[in-house]
């Protein structure tokens, strides 16, 4: 990416996060620590694990609806960019002029669009039919959308570096990361369930209905 690009989303990202910060720093306490220490290191795991699609051309999971399932869209930006940090220094995963951008996009925008996506589905639910009736599809489609949001955000930085014309970087992005969307919603629907049979009480979207 070009300066601007890298300036850019190094602003944001810090000025996001500072205003997110107030809003969760009251969350963490001695309570909150194993869950989030155990859903960071999931998704460590899960965004270090590459999956080709075709020759040359991979992606990988993100996690970021499955973090605001559990704790919240705010915190869960914060694990996300700390994820990101952790890979960044230790594995040299996204270097460090890429890190404003990482955290925008798979942070940032992937979590707070795919909860915000997910609270007004929910609300549209909730007016036609029986509640949670089609709450394993929005999860789904939430999970699927916190990927392509990435992905999109991230064609458009790398067009607008002048990596490539931005429409055909955003257009293999989206159409790549659709297929990984795919896997991305159908782990995050398989782990809600069985994190609601077990211990319905750590997820966040049925304490806030």
């Amino acid at each position: 990416m070009n300066t601007p690009v890298i300036v850019t989303t190094y602003t944001l990202s810090s000025g996001y996060l500072i205003y997110f910060w107030q809003k969760v720093k009251k969350q963490f306490n001695e309570q909150s620590v194993p869950k989030i220490a155990l859903l960071a290191a999931f998704i460590f795991v899960a965004q270090m694990i590459n999956i080709p699609i075709s020759e040359g051309t991979s992606g990988h999971l993100l996690g970021g609806f499955l973090a605001a399932s559990l704790l919240g869209p705010f915190a869960s930006v914060f694990l996300i960019s700390l994820v990101l940090v952790v890979q960044m220094f230790v594995f040299q995963d996204g270097g460090l002029t890429a890190l404003g951008a990482n955290i925008l996009n798979m942070g940032i925008a992937g979590v707070c669009g795919s909860y915000l996506f997910f609270k007004i589905i929910s609300k549209l639910e909730a007016q036609f039919f029986q509640k949670n009736q089609l709450i394993l599809f929005n999860i789904f489609m939430s999970a699927w959308l916190s990927v392509e949001i990435g992905a999109i955000l991230c064609g458009i930085e790398l067009g607008l570096s002048g990596f490539a014309d931005w429409k055909i970087v955003v257009g293999l992005m989206s159409g790549v990361h659709a297929i990984i969307g795919v896997l991305e919603g159908i782990l995050t629907v398989f782990i809600y369930q069985a994190i609601r049979h077990i211990r319905p009480d750590l997820i966040y979207i049925n304490q806030k209905g």
